[in-house]
């Protein structure tokens, strides 16, 4: 790349640094409504996942001291304004410091309904209102390690493409099939006339062990997962055409929904 690619930030109020700043993602999210928004991405693994799975770059934010990954991604990235700065410029730009030394902002792509997210898999998981996203991240990651073909999210979890939730899962949000439920669709009945079964992930007087033969022999299957306070939903449980849980320690009731996840989702994946 030449030097007149680069532009060396010297004003912090530079508008077309916006969307780097302390923003609200939410905010990002939105940003063009109707139409899909903008969202970040950080460090240069992140970063080519995205770009592999076809996502757009708008800019890039590089520190003068980048690592050999994020150079090599700069130099391969074209016709994109990037913007670069001291470390401690970028931090208080940000609020915190960038991880590789480079962040990169990005177009979303439409979302597919829920229909078509799950046509030809066979294993999908449901996460129900998981609001934290780490966890929503290490959900992805420990499902793309274990063969889950495709993930639901409703529209009261977490955004997977918010910038803690891509980084936890190593950029696995871009090589999982997802979408998100609309708030007012009905994706159990979506998945059921889709032909899956559905098994809750929940403590319950008729949980069965997560290795119970029914369900490892079910040919389409979906994992639902619930919230880090509650759990699932009860109208959830009581719809689920399983219920089942982890045998642990009785001095334990139960694991956080991403260790969860992952046990279950390695259960599924063992031979019998």
């Amino acid at each position: 790349m030449t030097k007149k690619d680069f532009i060396k930030i010297e004003n912090l109020d530079l508008p077309e640094l916006d969307v780097y700043r302390q923003t609200n993602e939410v905010k990002l999210l939105r940003i063009n409504e109707p139409a899909p928004g903008i969202f970040i991405c950080e460090s240069a693994k992140v970063i080519k996942r995205a770009l592999d799975a076809g996502y757009e770059v708008i800019s890039l934010l590089a520190s003068e001291t980048v690592d050999a990954e994020s150079k090599e991604l700069i130099e391969n990235v074209k016709d994109v304004p990037i913007y670069v700065g001291e470390d401690s410029v970028l931090r208080e730009l940000a609020g915190y410091a960038l991880t590789g030394g480079i962040l990169a902002a990005m177009k979303r792509k439409p979302l597919l309904s829920v229909e078509e997210i799950i046509k030809d898999r066979q294993l999908v998981a449901v996460l129900e209102n998981v609001e934290n996203p780490t966890n929503i991240g290490a959900i992805f990651r420990s499902a793309a390690a274990m063969g889950v073909e495709a993930i639901i999210v409703t529209s009261d979890s977490s955004d997977p493409l918010y910038r803690r939730a891509e980084r936890v899962s190593m950029g696995t949000v871009f090589q999982i099939p997802w979408t998100k439920a609309d708030k007012d669709s009905d994706y159990l009945k979506i998945l059921s006339d889709n032909g899956f079964a559905t098994v809750a992930m929940a403590l319950s007087d008729n949980s069965v062990n997560i290795s119970d033969k029914r369900i490892k022999e079910e040919k389409k299957l979906a994992v639902i997962l619930g919230s880090e306070g509650y759990g699932l939903k009860e109208e959830t449980i009581k719809r689920s055409d399983y219920v089942a849980k982890i045998p642990m320690n009785p001095v334990v009731d139960s694991l956080n929904v991403a260790a969860a996840s992952a046990v279950m989702f390695w259960e599924l994946s063992r031979e019998n």
